[in-house]
């Protein structure tokens, strides 16, 4: 019997010797194996094969194996179609279908593997599959450490994952923690969106990734919305990111950026803190701010701490500035297929514009068609002219860039100076319940007053001799409704209707009470003379201080008394006896 098993050993092996397996060197190792410290393990085990052979000289005189070849180690099985085992390193490589299924779940599959059994470490080649629970990685040269759980490729890989394919260079892949981190270039691709890094690393349990390098996150069905960072999270469960450097947020054809921010993919809205900005080409406007909001769906935005926007002119920008500011877009009621945009600005809103300047408690501003809506003690300015009421509507030229009218809206005050080169307190001013101020080349041109118009002008005249303007009075006028002309040192009262009262006063019998109505308040101190204005609640400026002229007034006044005093001297005076 026992020369009947030797005899079958040797007819096997004469067999199986002429079979074409490779490799036919004997073993060279490769550099990973030897990484760390080997230590005598466990030895390879042989389940099955059909065929076994040794021949002598081929191998290192270690043998071979075919056939639906099995090897056990620690827990792994490992199969192919043929096997080489070097008994004394402990160490087997194995060719065609192969397959190494381990303990945790995982298996491997390529067209070539060594397995080293004292490092536990092996190398698959060849259409490598890793089959993960939920995942797959591609790749053609894998390493696996069984002691540490994880496997590394840099030949170029693709993971697919509940969806999502990722495309890298290389990527190291931790079965313990499931965290797969990515090198070189990374693509991640999903039905929604594309992921584009230099350093990703992903979590599958959390499905979570972590940006350490330049990442770009694209919009598939709107390639132009996307979101930028150097280093972020992404949830790509809940499709939140969270972004700390060098970021951007490309939404609706705006650029949101800030030092610290947030945005979530599905609801649209997001968050920005420190140095945020807000850019809309579209619009040509700009906002800054400490903290900013964004509502992607509803094409909004909010502005807070110390917050300010510009709309950018060719010629003349507009500068606001406000507690808070919220810019938005709405459906054209007339063309459901266009938007207009809107800014509104609330509590302590300021407006800078080099030909019109704006204080008010709030501010709502079409920039479509050029509306602006001024709520709460408004006030605004153009050139030595100022203008006042319960609410002021303003008007712009969008196309022109320039100024149209203002209409004022309860307790309307127009005051302008009389004569802006001199010092002397002297103010043309007009006042009703309605009133309509027109524009000319963004001057003040005309103003119409409707409902208890007043009105208190300068009059000039020119000296026939001297060609030189000489004030000659002043105008007091009462009417329902008033038309003054504004000229460059001058108002010309051109209508006064209903109930019309004009009287006129010589300079020399109108005193200076009564050149002023009694809620004159020509403000000095608050006006913007520069954009730098809007940052303050009050630029403070030091009150300019006019002189009154009322020398005619009081010579008169006292030839009046000197000629009472003279009268009151000839009457006779009476003695008491």
């Amino acid at each position: 019997m026992k020369k009947i098993f030797v005899l079958f050993l040797f007819i096997s092996a004469a067999v199986f010797a002429q079979i074409p397996t490779q490799p036919q060197n004997p073993a060279v190792k490769d550099p990973f194996f030897n990484q760390t410290n080997q230590s005598q393990q466990e030895k390879v085990k042989l389940i099955h094969s059909d065929e076994f052979g040794i021949v002598k000289g081929k191998y290192d005189d270690n043998p071979f194996f075919h056939g639906n070849v099995r090897f056990s180690h620690q827990g792994s099985v490992l199969t192919a179609d043929e096997v080489i085992f070097y008994r004394e390193q402990n160490f087997v490589k194995a060719i065609g279908n192969v397959k190494l299924q381990n303990a945790d779940g995982s298996i491997i599959t390529s067209g070539e593997m060594e397995y080293d059994g004292n490092t536990q470490k092996g190398i698959a080649r060849k259409n490598v599959l890793l089959t993960d629970p939920g995942q797959t990685i591609e790749t053609e040269t894998l390493y696996y450490d069984r002691l540490s759980n994880k496997a590394y490729f840099n030949t170029g890989g693709t993971i697919k994952k509940e969806g999502n394919v990722m495309f890298t260079k290389s990527a190291t892949y931790d079965l313990n923690s499931r965290i797969i981190d990515f090198a070189g270039n990374v693509k991640i691709d999903n039905p929604e969106y594309i992921i584009e890094g230099v350093n990703i690393v992903q979590n599958q349990n959390t499905n979570t990734a972590t940006f350490n390098g330049a990442t770009t996150i694209t919009n598939k069905k709107n390639p132009a919305n996307l979101i930028y960072t150097e280093k972020g999270t992404y949830n790509m469960n809940s499709k939140e990111v969270y972004l700390k450097k060098n970021s951007r947020i490309n939404y609706n054809g705006k650029i949101l950026t800030g030092d610290d921010m947030y945005f979530n993919q599905i609801t649209g809205f997001g968050t920005a803190k420190g140095n945020v900005t807000l850019r809309d080409p579209l619009e040509k406007r700009y906002m800054k701010g400490g903290y900013g909001e964004i509502y992607e769906k509803k094409d909004s935005a909010m502005m807070t701490e110390k917050p300010y926007a510009v709309k950018i002119l060719e010629k003349d920008s507009m500068y606001f500035s406000a507690d808070r500011i919220l810019a938005y877009q709405k459906l054209d009621t007339v063309n459901p297929l266009k938007k207009k945009s809107f800014l509104r600005a609330y509590k302590k809103a300021r407006m800078y514009k080099s030909n019109i300047q704006v204080r008010t408690d709030s501010l709502s501003f079409n920039e479509t068609d050029g509306i602006m809506h001024l709520d709460g003690k408004p006030i605004a300015w153009s050139g030595e002219k100022q203008i006042t009421g319960d609410k002021i509507e303003a008007y712009f030229d969008t196309e022109n860039e320039f100024i149209d009218s203002l209409r004022v809206i309860g307790n309307a005050f127009a005051i302008s100076k009389a004569d802006s080169l001199n010092m002397k307190d002297e103010f043309n001013q007009v006042k009703g319940k309605l009133m309509t101020v027109y524009y000319e080349k963004n001057d003040v041109k005309l103003a119409k007053v409707i409902g208890n118009g007043q009105a208190i002008t300068y009059a000039d005249d020119q000296n026939e001799k001297t060609k030189e303007v000489e004030r000659i009075g002043v105008s007091l006028s009462t009417c329902g409704t008033i038309e003054a002309e504004f000229e460059d040192r001058k108002v010309q009262i051109i209508s006064c209707n209903i109930g019309a009262n004009t009287d006129i006063y010589p300079m020399s019998l109108i005193s200076r009470e009564k050149r002023f109505f009694p809620d004159f308040n020509w403000n000095t101190k608050d006006r913007l003379r520069t954009w730098r204005d809007i940052f303050v609640d009050s630029p403070n400026y030091e009150e300019i201080k006019y002189e009154s002229d009322d020398a005619l007034y009081n010579a008169a006044q006292k030839a009046i008394d000197d000629e009472r005093a003279k009268e009151e001297a000839k009457k006779p005076k009476r003695v008491r006896k």
